[in-house]
Order: C-alpha cells, then structure tokens, then sequence
C-alpha cells in the first residue's frame, strides 16, 4: 500500500493572471485538490477550471506536479505548495467586458 504525501508541489504558468493566481493558491482550491486527486507523481499535468469570470468566460490552469514529498497518495494532510513556471501563452486576463476578450 502506498504512503501519503506530506507535500505536493505544483506550478503554474508565469502569464496566469493575478486573479487567476488568486483563486489558484487558496485554501479552498488547496481542498479541492485534496479531495479530487488520489495521486501525484512528479511530472503530472493537470487541467483545472479554477473559476468563471464577471461575464462568464471560464479559466482553466495547466498545472503541473514539480515535486512530491513522503507518498503517492493525495490525503487529507496533504499539503500543497505552489510555485511559478515558464509562461505558456495562457490567456488568463478578465478583460471580458471588452470586445478584445481575455488578454492575449
């Protein structure tokens, strides 16, 4: 049987907006991984939807497993940690109330 992580690590991309970077580091997104993830390992990719704009535009994050500290398995004393990454072209601004859209 495998062991519970102490600590995960997980990244996301430099160009995600303040916003996004809010939704993304608080305590209840941190809940929301433990409870929808059995597993990390180093090198995981995860899509997450981490919200819906003021008009309705949705953002989804690539996250991706950097470390994994005493286990396999996601539980409830699982502690996540996040760190910045290499931009990928995310377009995670909310300038939704303008024609242009997100930002570019």
């Amino acid at each position: 049987m495998s062991e519970t992580a102490d600590t995960v690590v997980v990244s996301y991309p430099a160009d995600l907006s303040e916003w996004g970077r809010f939704q993304v580091e608080k305590p209840s997104f941190r809940a929301f991984l433990r409870r929808t993830r059995d597993e990390a390992a180093e090198g995981d990719a995860w899509e997450e939807f981490v919200g819906v704009g003021c008009c309705g535009n949705t953002l989804d994050v690539p996250l991706r497993v950097e470390s994994v500290e005493g286990g396999d398995r996601v539980g409830d004393g699982t502690e996540f940690e996040f760190d910045v990454r290499e931009a990928c072209d995310l377009q995670g601004g909310w300038r939704v109330q303008s024609a242009d859209g997100p930002t570019a």
